[in-house]
This record gives structure tokens, sequence and C-alpha cells, in this order.
């Protein structure tokens, strides 16, 4: 049979105090938890300013970082843009440098010109044109103060009625016809009289029956005055 238990007043004493310990146990434990979360709680607290200044120092590092990346690259930018106007300079100077040795070439080339033509112009003043001490020489010289004088008369009128007159003698005389039997003989290239000559005679040459030049245009200003020009004379005028 099943052993019968019995509980006595000393069991109870025991197990009261069995449990009164227990409560105290409990309470004290709980009163423990109390003073932990205050502790726990100023803990993270404490955390969560750390991380704070933590971040906030980040971001204020990230800033700073980005300020200078962007004075970095406003600098870079304007040190581009500067290179570029220096560029655009230098070759706007080089073009104007161009264009300017350019004018003062051609200005020394015009100058030197100029100067070449004043020389010209003065060596020609002082350089009047020269003619062959010899009949052509005379004709020609002839033929230019008469063109001077618009007097008519060609090189080959001229000649043609010299080389009848005279030969190309400047010196011959005639001293057999109805001219030297008055006394007024015919002299010269093309066998003028004294008073033919005096009357006819064209300024710039000079005043002598036998100069070759002065007789020419005097005998070709008479036969153009009588005949229209000295072409068209072709026998004794």
């Amino acid at each position: 049979m099943p052993r019968t238990i019995r509980i006595t007043r000393s069991h109870k004493l025991a197990t009261a105090v069995l449990v009164a310990a227990g409560s105290v146990t409990a309470i004290a434990a709980t009163g423990g938890q109390s003073d932990a979360q205050p502790a726990a709680a100023k803990t993270s607290i404490a955390a969560e300013k750390v991380a704070g200044v933590s971040t906030a120092k980040e971001a204020a590092a990230k800033k700073a970082a980005q300020e200078t990346a962007a004075k970095k690259a406003a600098a870079d930018a304007a040190a581009a843009k500067k290179a570029v106007a220096e560029r655009k300079a230098a070759a706007e100077k080089a073009v104007a440098d161009r264009k300017a040795e350019a004018k003062k070439s051609a200005e020394k080339a015009r100058s030197e010109k100029q100067a070449a033509n004043r020389s010209t112009e003065r060596k020609a003043v002082a350089a009047p044109k020269q003619y062959k001490n010899n009949l052509d020489g005379w004709i020609r010289e002839s033929l230019d103060i008469m063109k001077k004088k618009n007097i008519p008369g060609s090189y080959e009128g001229l000649h043609r009625n010299i080389m009848r007159e005279s030969s190309g003698n400047p010196n011959a005389v005639n001293d057999w016809d109805v001219n030297a039997q008055n006394g007024i003989p015919s002299k010269g290239l093309l066998q003028v009289i004294q008073p033919t000559f005096d009357a006819y005679h064209v300024n710039g040459t000079p005043k002598k029956l036998t100069d070759p030049v002065a007789n020419i245009t005097a005998a070709a200003n008479y036969a153009a005055d009588k005949y229209g020009s000295i072409d068209n004379v072709d026998s004794a005028y």
C-alpha cells in the first residue's frame, strides 16, 4: 500500500521560509533590473551622440572635399579659358604682324619704285636724247623738233630731197644758179638761201644757215608753207 506522508508543523514552517526567500530573491532581481535600465539608456545616448558627431564630421569633410573639388574645377576652367584667350591673342597678333610686315614691304617697294622713277625722270631731264653726228642723226633730230612744232614731214621725204640737193654734204654751196648770181647762193643739206632761212628759221635750232639741223628744219618749214610738206617736193623748190 502507498505510504502516507504526514505534513507536520515543522514542514509548514520550512516551506514558508523557502517561499519567503524566493520572494526576496525575486524582489532583489527585479530591483537590479530596474537599476540597470537607466545605465543602458545613458550608454545608448552617449553612443548616439558619438555616432552623430562622427556623421557630422564626415558630412563636413565631404562638403569640404566637394568645395575643394569645385574650386579646383573652377580654377582649371579659368586656366583653360585663359589659355584659349592667350592662344587667340597670339594668333591675332601673328596675323597683325604679318599684315604690318606686308604693308611695310609694299610701302618700301612703292617708295623704292617712286625713287627709281624720280631718278629716271632726273636722268631724262639731265641727259637729253643723243643723236649721232651724221646724216641719219641730223634727220632724226630734225624730225623730233618738227614733231614738237607741228611741221609735217617724214624721214623718207627729208632724206630723198637732201640726197638730190646736196648728196648729204652740210657744207654744199651752189655758186652757179640765179641765186648765186644775185649774191645769195643756196647752202647746206637742202640748199636754202639766207633770206628763206631767216624767214622760216625754227626756234630752238642754231641761227646758222649751214647747221645741218637748222637747215633741214627751216627747209621743211618752208616746204610745209609752200607745198604742204617736204614729202611733196620732188625737184628744185
